[in-house]
């Protein structure tokens, strides 16, 4: 796994699981890896993991059975579309349109 310095490792992974969820690879009550298994494949420090699946579970997007492993939440999907065009919709829509306006578009350059 290749991570950029523009965002915490962490929060690099968890995106990678929320597309994954996304796209398909992992669906409702798949197991994921265990934390080490996890943190050996992609070559970072389990306590690094833990935080990903700390995080992910307190968003509902992961749940765990104890002495079992962590699994996707049924509605992990929902939940990560829900967030994710919010923060679509709060961050990159404004700065589109920002963008838009200073080089003298409009919403017509989207249609063909």
């Amino acid at each position: 796994m290749d991570f950029h310095g523009e965002k915490p490792i962490y929060l690099q992974i968890a995106d990678v699981f929320c597309e994954s969820i996304l796209s398909g690879s992992l669906k409702a009550d798949d197991r994921i890896p265990s934390v080490r298994e996890y943190g050996a494949d992609i070559g970072v420090n389990p306590n690094t993991v833990m935080r990903v699946y700390e995080k992910l579970t307190a968003e509902g997007i992961i749940y765990n059975k104890r002495g079992i492993g962590y699994f996707v939440a049924p509605d992990a999907r929902a939940k990560i579309l829900d967030t994710q065009r919010a923060e679509f919709l709060e961050k990159d829509v404004p700065a589109i349109c920002r963008k838009l306006e200073l080089l003298g578009l409009d919403a017509s350059v989207f249609k063909k």
